[in-house]
């Protein structure tokens, strides 16, 4: 029994030995080497594609959508037809107008030649009539006249002759004048302010027509576009837009703490998640001059201008920036998870032996991953990375390499 008492008595013993070894060892902290490379220092964000140069294409007149021509992200020409809207009034209208046009027309032409072609007809034959009567009503008086002087008539009858000349004369002069009347200035006024109306609504009638037909006000492509047939249209309401597309502005949203590091001309690669694995290459074009509030983010609005040769990238998509603003070749750089903060200086836990040593450093540029240590560190010495526990200068320590 005693012997079993003593086993059980040396089993605690060394598990108590154990425990005391392990919490009296030092604690295992992973370590990272600083290495050398080729450091590029890039930020990551987010924008806004739209075009540099567009238009708006807007109702003119109201009307429902009665054929659309083209579709979105269509490329058009300046003049193209986009849309027709219900014009049927308008086309009754000008119908009506043009017929009323050509009957004025034909009213005036015989206004010109000198009235109703019935009533000249009744003139003219008159004329012909009073002319013949006044040949004979002569030719009498002519051998009367002659007769008298040789006593063969009396001057009765050469006068009765001359009075039936006259009277022929009087006729043929009545007649002129009636033919003269036939066509008042009055009338020919009057029909003409008749065919100024009718032409006024015709023309009013074509105005209504064209703006009921919307039209492309510039060459480009079509990024913006949705009537449907059937939709009804005010004036002013908005139809489309269209905007050159083979070069486009990007509005990058960059945070305030960040914008130090951005200036004109810097690389820029914009990726879009419509399309993955598309990448559209520029470069920064203007630096903001202000911060505004982007929901809950303080950012400065960085103009890029980004070539889109295939025009894939459509204006008003949100896409992703990467802009490039340092490359520095050979740099010293250690993971930024390796970075500490120490009564507000920037460092590392460098190792030395079995402990490690709290050395303050001077930062360069960062990548997404790592930064660049311009002194504090060298090529080759060993940091400390993140742990549970916190760590203090010149605690022991266990090293382990990833």
């Amino acid at each position: 029994m005693w012997k079993r008492l003593l086993l059980v008595l040396i089993a605690v013993g060394a598990v108590f030995a154990w425990l005391i070894v392990r919490r009296a060892a030092p604690p295992q902290v992973p370590f990272t080497k600083v290495t050398r490379e080729t450091l590029v220092s890039t930020l990551n964000t987010n924008g806004k594609v739209e075009p540099i140069e567009w238009t708006a294409v807007r109702a003119e007149t109201s009307g429902a959508v009665e054929r659309v021509h083209v579709q979105r992200g269509q490329p058009v020409s300046q003049g193209q037809l986009l849309v027709e809207l219900s014009a049927a009034d308008a086309r009754a209208q000008l119908a009506a107008a043009e017929a009323r046009i050509s009957q004025i027309n034909a009213e005036l032409e015989g206004l010109r030649g000198g009235g109703r072609p019935t009533e000249q007809a009744e003139i003219e034959s008159g004329l012909e009539r009073a002319r013949a009567d006044l040949n004979i009503a002569r030719q009498e008086y002519e051998t009367l006249r002659r007769l008298a002087d040789q006593k063969a008539a009396t001057p009765a009858e050469v006068e009765n002759a001359r009075r039936r000349m006259e009277a022929a004369e009087r006729q043929i002069q009545a007649l002129e004048r009636k033919r003269g009347a036939l066509v008042a200035p009055a009338d020919r006024k009057a029909t003409e302010a008749r065919l100024r109306e009718a032409q006024s609504s015709a023309e009013a009638a074509r105005l209504r027509l064209a703006l009921s037909q919307i039209r492309a006000p510039m060459t480009g492509a079509l990024y913006q576009f949705d009537p449907k047939p059937g939709a009804y249209l005010n004036p002013g309401d908005e139809v489309a837009r269209i905007g050159l597309l083979g070069r486009l502005r990007v509005i990058v949203y960059v945070d305030e703490p960040e914008l130090g590091r951005i200036a004109k001309d810097m690389p820029v690669t914009i990726t879009w998640d419509a399309l993955p694995g598309r990448q559209w290459k520029g470069g920064v074009e203007r630096i903001p001059t202000q911060v505004v509030t982007l929901g809950t983010r303080q950012v400065g609005e960085v103009i890029c201008i980004i070539e889109n040769p295939d025009l894939s990238l459509l204006p008003g998509t949100n896409i992703n920036a990467e802009i490039r603003s340092r490359v520095v070749e050979g740099a010293l750089t250690i993971p930024k998870e390796a970075l500490r903060r120490q009564r507000d200086q920037s460092g590392v836990f460098k190792l030395a032996g079995d402990r490690i040593r709290w050395q303050p450093v001077t930062l360069g540029i960062s990548s997404v991953t790592r930064i660049q240590v311009l002194s504090g560190v060298a090529e080759g010495e060993a940091v400390a990375l993140p742990v549970e526990r916190p760590l203090q200068d010149n605690d022991a320590v266990t090293p382990v390499w990833p």
